[in-house]
């Protein structure tokens, strides 16, 4: 039964070319790998039996033989209670209100207002991400202090926050009566709290810059998921413009910089944590997409996600025993206290301003403020942490940046022209 620990523990060492130290016990439970497949372990305890027991009530067919005071329940979890809209173009997004001649002044201030909230939540919520994971605290001239290592507590601190922000904002507003079946969006869930968990991850063995970077590269695996999930076909300028993103990041990865890790390993296990995060980053926007075919609004697509992961991580936590540990940590540490909740309010409330800007303005203005926002992102980091961009990487952070609004003008451009053509006729061949 010490296989399992021995090999995990041997893994860095052997990459590293070092020996093996006699504390296994303080080594292999470090090692991301091994988290990863505890952290699994720890969803699969719910997830199996949440399967088995919507097997089972298929099987018995329970929407037309159930009765009892479990019965609601039973049907709004396992089948739901309106079939899909089929009729809705674009079920993700409410009717966009168009500005007016006489309420221009008033839309400039809408744009700032949103501009303003999704820069401060995001740049916010940046900066912090990488103090806590690579910051230690409670240091002092004797003492070293202690990091806090425990990436799926940070994950938790958010959805638990974001499900609490989306519950009251569908309980004080009028919302579209739901129809999902709620088991639907563990999917998305299990793939979200998967990918958050690689992000915080990542930077323990990665710079900020180069995960802003991996970020905008995930329109590749986007658009290959796409195709694969929900058979999505897409014309030539975005295969272009994903090819020069790849550029851009492969010229920023193979430069050199003097702040660069020495080890391979760390920087394999970066890549290993970014291609998982831009992997399951990739399928939660494709599930929620074939999600939206039901009649729901973002922010009940928001707080049907945010259930999932808030039972998926305290379950997962209250298993290792973590949740204990990390709360005695903020007890340690108040500064911490401090960021961990500034962490989740922005997160919470960057969600909000998301879903406020493109039913206001729509995706095309909004991605062109969260582009300039990852731009901001990276100028920030590197001024306050002292990361080196070399000329090379500086060339390769601009491919990326030109080749992302090359994409948003061509998608406007797009749909102005599709706009004036008849119905059943494309402008430019997909594929």
């Amino acid at each position: 039964r010490f296989c399992l620990p021995l090999v995990l523990a041997s893994l860095p060492m052997m990459a590293t070319g070092e020996q093996i130290p006699p504390a296994l016990q303080d080594s292999w439970g470090d090692f991301w790998l091994f988290r990863f497949f505890v952290n699994a372990a720890g969803y699969a305890s719910i997830v199996v039996p949440g399967f088995l027991l919507i097997q089972y009530f298929k099987r018995r067919n329970y929407l037309e033989t159930g009765r009892g005071i479990c019965f609601p329940v039973i049907k709004s979890c396992v089948f739901g209670s309106e079939v899909k809209s089929v009729h809705q173009e674009d079920g993700s997004l409410p009717p966009r209100a168009e500005p007016t001649e006489s309420s221009t002044t008033r839309q400039v201030f809408k744009l700032l207002f949103c501009a303003a909230g999704l820069q401060a939540s995001y740049l916010t919520w940046g900066v912090l991400q990488e103090r806590v994971m690579t910051r230690t605290y409670g240091a002092t001239e004797t003492d070293p202090g202690e990091k806090f290592t425990d990436s799926q507590f940070l994950v938790f601190m958010n959805r638990i926050l974001a499900f609490t922000v989306a519950g009251l904002y569908c309980a004080l507003t009028k919302q579209p009566r739901h129809g999902a079946p709620m088991y639907k969006y563990s999917f998305a869930s299990l793939s979200n709290i998967l990918s958050s968990w690689c992000q915080y991850e990542a930077l323990k063995y990665i710079s900020f810059p180069t995960q802003v970077l991996a970020k905008a590269s995930k329109v590749i695996p986007v658009m290959m998921m796409g195709k694969l999930v929900s058979r999505k076909s897409y014309e030539y300028w975005e295969y272009l413009t994903a090819a020069l993103i790849s550029v851009g990041v492969s010229m920023f990865l193979l430069s050199s910089a003097p702040n660069r890790h020495a080890s391979t390993v760390t920087t394999f296990s970066g890549i290993v944590l970014l291609g998982g995060y831009i992997i399951f980053d990739s399928f939660t926007s494709n599930w929620q997409d074939a999600l939206f075919t039901y009649k729901m609004s973002p922010v009940q697509m928001m707080f049907g996600v945010n259930v999932f992961s808030c039972l998926f991580t305290v379950g997962s936590l209250l298993e290792q025993g973590a949740l204990l540990e990390s709360i005695h940590f903020m007890a340690r540490h108040s500064e911490f206290t401090a960021h961990a909740v500034l962490l989740s309010v922005c997160s919470a409330c960057g969600q909000l301003f998301i879903f406020y800007t493109i039913n206001q303005f729509g995706a095309a203005v909004f991605t062109i403020i969260m582009t300039l926002r990852q731009a901001f992102a990276i100028l920030l980091s590197c001024l306050i942490y002292g990361h080196a961009v070399t000329v090379v990487g500086g060339l390769g952070v601009a491919v990326v940046f030109v080749a992302l609004f090359l994409r948003v003008y061509a998608r406007s451009r797009m749909k102005k022209r599709s706009k004036k053509l008849p119905p059943g006729e494309t402008p430019i061949q997909k594929v």
